[in-house]
């Protein structure tokens, strides 16, 4: 029964973060940059394992409750991915120089955390998706839904730290300007289009 239940929440939770979203494609950047990606893993980590354990715990129910603490994330959340998007989208066009690969730090460790703090926890659904839908599946699991959570953690543990480091081996095609401003480009409008979803969202 437990190492089924792990499995379930392996299987769930590695589906919903596979979708490109804000918060992966800010790991994929610091990971190409090779700048501070161990502590974006780890914020990015430690903050799926308050999100899924608050979901196991029962925090869904209570956000139900309060449906104002949603519609603040994602008014936040949409304006935060506007200014994002389209300071990526400057990059992209303004960009001459190709990516540094030599490993030099990139930014301030404080504003790669705060980037990464605010992609996470301002998008409201994440807490739809990691604590409203996995809590409440866990929930399905009675005793194991706690080894469901682990399962659950353990598929996006795994994911952000292959994003991360894992991205260091396409370093050579983003050393050409060109590679690299199409990234920019993509992760801009990705950001531009999460951010009408949320808007539009009702």
């Amino acid at each position: 029964m437990m190492s089924t239940a792990w499995l379930a929440g392996f299987a769930l939770s590695f589906s919903l973060i596979l979708a490109i979203g804000a918060q992966n494609a800010f790991v994929l950047r610091q990971g190409l940059m090779r700048a501070h990606v161990g502590a974006v893993v780890a914020i990015c980590c430690l903050s799926e394992a308050a999100l899924i354990f608050a979901g196991v715990a029962g925090f869904g129910a209570l956000a139900a409750l309060a449906p104002w603490m949603v519609e603040a994330m994602r008014w936040g959340g949409a304006g935060f991915l506007v200014i994002y998007g389209l300071r990526s989208l400057r990059t992209a066009w303004t960009a001459e120089d190709a990516l540094d690969t030599s490993g030099a730090a990139k930014g301030s460790r404080q504003a790669a955390i705060g980037t990464a703090l605010v992609l996470t926890w301002a998008n409201p659904h994440v807490y739809l998706d990691t604590v409203g839908l996995i809590g409440a599946v866990a929930a399905t699991y009675g005793q194991g839904r706690w080894m469901f959570g682990l399962g659950a953690l353990s598929a996006s543990a795994l994911f952000f730290v292959l994003l991360g480091y894992g991205a260091r081996g396409l370093a050579p095609v983003f050393a050409r300007p060109g590679a690299w401003r199409i990234l920019d480009a993509v992760v801009g409008l990705t950001m531009l289009a999460l951010a009408v979803k949320l808007i539009a969202t009702t």
